[in-house]
């Protein structure tokens, strides 16, 4: 009875744990307006590189491919929402303008699965020439995969004005459905809701939406076999996994969360361009997963809210050292120090990330050694216990 008890007991507390979870996260943004929509506005971008960080968690974590170009899928997206969202097509072709004089102005039911899906094809072609690379080969070619596509954005502007060059793309729409505009203020009888707030929930439901999907894939036959091509592809391959489908697969869907969060990054700015999708956003996001805990989703979170609001916090620290130094050290050099100390702070004391997964197996793997050669420790299987016939039953990570 009293077992009994304790397991129910140990089941409320997560409940409440979501629970209390849900209420302050749908009450944050009403807390930080008060100290000014600029926290609002960073919170927002904390919850988009959190979409970011679990989708290269897909790529990283699961699969054990190290992708130094995921940006790249970000742009796809931020592009693809600037072009069907604004005037831009139709003041650039002029056979466009005549079929749709105000440009294209796509519903957001629309354009959300239609950038996962380009995303995700573009995530296949770039997995598709690489399946045979590993290791740092794999991170060079991911590398100069999305410089290519930085190069591309910056210089289609000529002779077909596609993408507008280094100018970027303007007026793009903000998020509209079901007659709520999320550019505009709401106004709830005496109480004003800000716009940042409201793209807040959109893009804390996208957020949610993209845990429950990662944390199912982790559990599921395809999960399992990500993570035994992570921890040994020959072995893998041996175990009957198709691992050329299935690191495209990981490619493919890693890509589309980077293509859905830079529909919304579009759509949230108003306005795209190439300098939003350097090299330094793609090793922030690397850096994400790693610091947080590769492959344990609630550290990949952790590490990419922390990451993203750490150099605006570092601000007003920043500020105040450049006084000390009568203003002969930048600001913005300041704050990188700072971040790249803290970085290295953090994997010294804590190398595996902030949150790591837990140790699986890891009282087996400590456990002394049998005594004798008919001791067997209580819960661990020998061959003697094992049925007849099971001895030569081969093992499946599909099992």
């Amino acid at each position: 009875m009293t077992t009994t008890t304790t397991a129910r007991g140990d089941k409320k507390f997560p409940v409440i744990g979501y629970v209390l979870a849900a209420v302050a996260l749908l009450i944050l943004p009403h807390i930080l307006q008060y100290f000014g929509n600029a926290w609002v506005r960073i919170a927002d971008l904390a919850l988009l590189y959190v979409l970011l960080a679990l989708g290269l968690n897909i790529v990283v974590g699961y699969a054990g491919l190290l992708d130094l170009g995921y940006v790249a899928f970000y742009a796809v997206g931020a592009y693809l929402f600037g072009l069907m969202a604004s005037p831009h097509l139709s003041e650039a072709f002029p056979a466009f303008q005549a079929m749709f004089p105000n440009g294209l102005h796509v519903s957001l039911w629309f354009i959300i699965p239609l950038a996962a899906v380009v995303a995700a094809v573009a995530g296949a072609l770039l997995g598709a020439p690489t399946l045979k690379l590993r290791g740092d080969y794999l991170a060079i070619v991911t590398l100069g995969f999305g410089e290519i596509v930085r190069i591309f954005l910056n210089n289609l502007d000529h002779p077909i004005n596609l993408t507008n060059g280094p100018k970027g793309i303007g007026q793009i729409d903000s998020v509209k459905f079901f007659g709520l505009d999320l550019g505009k203020r709401l106004t709830i009888g005496d109480y004003d809701i800000s716009s940042v707030t409201l793209y807040y929930y959109l893009f804390l439901a996208l957020v949610v939406i993209s845990v429950v999907i990662c944390s199912r894939l982790a559990d599921s036959r395809i999960g399992r076999a990500w993570m035994a091509i992570r921890e040994d592809e020959i072995a893998a391959k041996a175990m009957g996994i198709n691992t050329r489908n299935l690191k495209l697969l990981a490619f493919g869907m890693g890509a589309s969360f980077g293509g859905v969060s830079g529909a919304m990054f579009g759509a949230f700015q108003g306005f795209v361009s190439p300098e939003s999708f350097s090299l330094m956003e793609s090793v922030m996001i690397v850096a994400m997963v790693v610091l947080g805990g590769i492959g344990h989703l609630p550290g990949v979170i952790l590490g990419a809210v922390l990451l993203s609001a750490l150099p605006e916090v570092l601000r007003y620290v920043a500020g105040p050292l450049q006084q000390m130094t009568d203003g002969r050290l930048d600001a913005s050099i300041l704050r990188q120090l700072l971040i790249a100390l803290a970085m290295i702070v953090v994997m010294l004391l804590r190398p595996r990330g902030l949150w790591p997964a837990p140790d699986r197996g890891k009282v087996l793997r400590d456990a002394p050694a049998p005594e004798g050669p008919g001791h067997v420790h209580p819960g661990v299987h020998s061959p003697a216990d094992a049925l007849p016939g099971d001895a030569s039953r081969p093992m499946s990570i599909n099992s």
